[in-house]
């Protein structure tokens, strides 16, 4: 039998499936595992290249691997994706991968640390309260509207919110039913505010903490929670040859349509990791915004494209800017440094 070079595994909660080819590319095997048995069959393997998706539950198995002596890369699953024959199984997903990752310009995924994953999670959890906090916010506004009542705009409405439920002009407007509803979800709600509140309190420590994180904040429109994420979320700036890959990971570069020479540039790709992405653009969003009421600087690239651009193309610029500006900073290991402005 030929020795396995590769592997090509394709994973799930409970079945995996493994496809061996040998140096030439020729399949060995092709085997269905399940997930008691998986890592008694890799030890029995002897040390080769094994290749996986990037995908839930990747980063671990891609770390159990290491420890048995194996080369594990992951790829994006888009990358698989034009390497899959015909109908799509798991032998035919393991065969794909293991295809693909022979590829000489395939690129792959970073093996993220346990460590890393937990400091991920914090935004992950914080985004997802936020989100819940939107929706009882929105439910509150529309079954009040129902009744005849308009709450004002604003989070900090919802607080006043709660203490005009016990008046009675308002508690005798609605049904008893209505009004322990209501009281739940403001209760829900002031519950949600205290746990973000301590969760930005984390964020804002892990940022004090790391020197990277405290760099990144010296950028305006970087904030602790968006030079944290950074820190956390994206791959090391050395994986990336220039500023301009680093924004084109994050999706801020525009979608390319050019054929015949002719370069034709649409909106943005979106197709990088989307959380620092939003905060990179919440940060050049609130820039513009100051920049708008106060006036930019004199002579600035900002004062340039406020007088030609949309607000809203500025701040997805600025983005973009931000991005490049980051990746300089944590390659070069200096803080920023505001450009000067050369009178013409």
């Amino acid at each position: 039998m030929s020795k396995v070079t590769t592997i090509g595994l394709d994973i799930a909660k409970s079945s995996f499936h493994a496809h061996g080819a040998d140096e030439r590319g020729e399949a060995v095997f092709s085997r269905k595992l399940t997930r008691g048995k998986l890592l008694d069959f890799f030890a029995a393997q002897p040390a080769c290249l094994v290749a996986m998706e990037a995908c839930g539950g990747a980063h671990h198995w891609a770390r159990e691997l290491t420890q048995l002596g194996h080369e594990v890369r992951l790829i994006p699953p888009a990358y698989v994706k034009p390497f899959v024959k015909r109908h799509k199984n798991d032998a035919v997903d393991a065969e794909a991968i293991c295809e693909a990752v022979r590829r000489p310009g395939m690129r792959f995924v970073a093996i993220k640390t346990e460590e890393q994953q937990a400091a991920g999670m914090v935004f992950r959890t914080r985004d997802l309260l936020v989100r819940q906090r939107t929706q009882l916010v929105n439910a509150l506004r529309g079954h009040l509207a129902e009744y005849g009542w308009v709450a004002p705009r604003g989070k900090a409405q919802m607080a006043i919110l709660a203490d005009l439920l016990d008046e009675d002009e308002m508690a005798s407007s609605l049904p008893e039913a209505a009004r322990a509803m209501f009281r739940i979800m403001t209760d829900m709600l002031a519950e949600l505010d205290d746990r973000i509140a301590d969760l930005d309190k984390e964020i804002a420590r892990r940022a004090r903490e790391d020197e990277v994180a405290r760099r990144l904040m010296t950028i305006p429109g970087i904030g602790p929670i968006a030079a944290t994420a950074i820190v956390a979320l994206a791959p090391q700036a050395a994986s990336f040859s220039k500023g301009r890959d680093f924004a084109a990971w994050l999706g801020l570069a525009p979608l390319q349509h050019s054929t015949g020479g002719k370069q034709k540039l649409g909106r943005i790709s979106k197709m990088g990791e989307r959380t620092i992405r939003r905060l990179l653009i919440i940060g050049g969003s609130a820039v513009v915004r100051q920049a708008t009421i106060h006036g930019a600087r004199a002579g600035s690239w900002l004062e340039g494209m406020l007088a030609r651009k949309p607000r809203m193309l500025v701040s997805v610029a600025l983005a973009n800017k931000m991005a490049r500006i980051a990746w300089a900073l944590m390659t070069r290991q200096e803080d920023y440094k505001a450009p000067v402005v050369v009178a013409a």
